[in-house]
């Protein structure tokens, strides 16, 4: 049987916020999620996914 963890631990443990986790978990980004009665259920030992936010050069500026 799977262990699981909330949103809220998964944001400490990757220290995002639980907002994000859940937008994470909304968007399909996290592998074998549950959402039960509201809540978000994440296998432990997930690792936390990439940010796909984030650009690879920093600032827009080239040299």
């Amino acid at each position: 049987m799977f262990e699981y963890m909330t949103a809220q631990e998964a944001a400490e443990l990757w220290g995002i916020s639980v907002r994000r986790v859940q937008r994470l978990c909304k968007e399909n980004r996290i592998e074998g999620v549950l959402n039960v009665n509201r809540v978000w259920l994440i296998p432990k030992g997930t690792e936390k996914p990439l940010d796909k936010r984030r650009k690879s050069e920093r600032g827009g500026i080239r040299e």
